[in-house]
């Protein structure tokens, strides 16, 4: 390796550190249960969101203590109240908090904060303006699980749409299409992870291997059939394990997962800089693309399939992350083939985004299998 892509490879690897922490997506999980004029339920938010939304470190050490938590429980309180609102066809619900709590999840510890409100009379509509973490992680969503009379809907807050509507009588058989094609599409615009596995895969679509170096492919139609070869290898195997993580016929342990997900962009970018397999990338997608499923069945685990709509809204889902995917394929794969012919393409993106890319990876695989 020269030296100057040694230089090159640790300068990614120090870049990789503070970006590292970007690819987690923020989530909060709102699960709220309607009994006639009260709804009881619960906020968890993670202990990294806690302290952004109130400072829970107060003696910036870089740990978040018990004590610090208890300390923090009233302004914790005071930020839910300010940023989640329930109302009912009496106005708006009055929130009273239990002890807060923390909860283990998969990508770390969450604070888990017990409320009940009382909302006048019996709630036949339920409106909630979800606000959390807008100023300080404009990407933050809320995952709601609401439950009432028997019927369970799920929803994503945040974002664009802060106030929702909610009717619990009659819930439009549609309503849990739409909210699993949205969440299939923000999963995949958050989830940075995949689509990095799955870039790493495309970037040498425009690109043939000739005499130990890159090469543009003469026309478009060989690009053409080596997306659409790769992306097809992607869809199909992630579909599979997705549905049946998703039906809870194969689960695996969200470490494991999450661990070769990182691996798998390691794999895939380096195969760009140190080539061993140039014509059967798809073979690649295909085999990592099985695991990336399971880490897609983690949001749809945390959201739950609604009874009566499970097949609805697992192909909803299903079609949201295609769309999601898509859309980033088409806005960035154009520009590739438009620059094939550059030295810049293929020995700037081609080298050292990869290697930006699998330094990236490493720092993901370390956190996740040892963090």
């Amino acid at each position: 390796m020269s030296t100057l892509r040694q230089s090159l490879w640790m300068t990614a690897l120090l870049l990789a550190g503070p970006a590292a922490q970007a690819h987690i997506a923020s989530n909060g999980f709102l699960s709220l249960e309607v009994d006639g004029a009260q709804v009881s339920g619960a906020l968890e938010l993670a202990i990294r969101d806690g302290e952004l939304a109130v400072g829970l470190d107060q003696n910036g050490d870089g740990k978040v203590t018990w004590g610090e938590l208890r300390a923090s429980q009233t302004a914790l309180q005071a930020y839910v109240l300010g940023h989640v609102h329930l109302a009912g066809a009496d106005g708006p619900c009055r929130m009273g908090f239990s002890a807060v709590q923390v909860n283990e999840r998969v990508d770390g510890s969450y604070l888990w904060l017990p409320f009940t409100a009382a909302c006048g009379r019996v709630v036949k509509r339920l409106s909630i303006d979800y606000t959390v973490l807008d100023a300080e992680d404009p990407s933050h969503r809320g995952l709601l699980s609401l439950s009432a009379g028997g019927a369970t809907q799920t929803a994503v807050l945040g974002g664009g749409s802060a106030l929702r509507l909610f009717e619990l009588d009659h819930p439009s058989p549609w309503s849990a299409f739409v909210e699993y094609l949205r969440a299939g599409i923000w999963h995949i615009w958050s989830g940075v992870d995949h689509l990095l596995f799955l870039l790493s895969l495309l970037l040498p679509a425009v690109l043939a291997r000739r005499q130990n170096r890159w090469e543009a492919v003469p026309l478009a139609a060989p690009a053409f059939v080596n997306i659409v070869k790769v992306v097809t290898a992607f869809t199909l195997a992630h579909s599979v394990t997705l549905s049946l993580a998703a039906f809870d016929l194969i689960r695996l342990p969200g470490r494991l997962t999450e661990s070769v997900i990182a691996a798998s962009i390691i794999v895939a970018a380096l195969n760009n800089v140190f080539p061993r397999v140039t014509e059967g990338r798809w073979r690649i997608a295909f085999a990592f693309g099985l695991l990336h499923g399971f880490g897609f069945a983690s949001v749809l685990a945390e959201m739950g399939l609604p009874k009566g709509a499970r097949i609805v809204s697992l192909v909803a889902f299903n079609l949201g992350v295609e769309a999601g995917q898509m859309a980033v394929v088409l806005a960035l794969m154009p520009a590739a083939y438009l620059l094939r012919t550059t030295a810049f393409y293929r020995r700037g993106v081609m080298p050292w985004g990869s290697s930006a890319i699998a330094a990236l990876g490493m720092v993901w695989f370390v956190q996740r299998a040892w963090g």
